[in-house]
């Protein structure tokens, strides 16, 4: 049975400087996503596209999405298969290809987690484990470029 999720945030943009967009070096990236009941993460423009390098940019809030719905579908399925994780990190990557428009997509990202399991010897389930839980994740099933992975076990 499926059920329906509804999810709202919301997104202020900061950047006026003064004459809002009278141009295109005339006003800031800078913009505000909050959500009901947590902090607010301060956002802009990728430095390339005149943001501010110290805030968060769209493209690596997307990799962060997806790194983070891997690893929470990741430590369910291990649950499910009685494999106990004791430690998990990952430094995704993605590559975006722009176009001569000002437009653009990404190519692809690869996630790149690393697996602590107390048992060692259950280091070959990880491969089958990591396909699971990519099949389960929300955010993968959702975009329209690979999402591969590189796992790396430290078992």
């Amino acid at each position: 049975m499926s059920k329906t999720h509804r999810y709202e945030v919301s997104v202020t943009w900061t950047g006026n400087t003064g004459t809002g967009t009278s141009g295109y070096r005339d006003y800031a990236r800078d913009h505000d996503v909050v959500a009901a009941g947590k902090a607010p993460i301060a956002g802009s423009a990728d430095p390339t596209f005149r943001g501010d390098p110290s805030r968060w940019n769209p493209e690596e809030l997307l990799l962060t999405a997806l790194s983070q719905c891997h690893m929470l579908s990741f430590l369910h399925v291990c649950v499910t298969a009685k494999v106990v994780v004791t430690d998990y990190s990952d430094t995704p990557y993605g590559t975006m290809t722009t176009t001569a428009d000002g437009g653009g997509a990404f190519d692809e990202v690869v996630l790149r987690p690393r697996v602590t399991l107390a048992d060692p010897g259950q280091a070959g389930l990880l491969a089958d484990l990591h396909e699971h839980a990519h099949k389960l994740c929300f955010i993968a099933n959702s975009v329209n470029f690979p999402v591969r992975h590189e796992p790396e076990p430290i078992a």
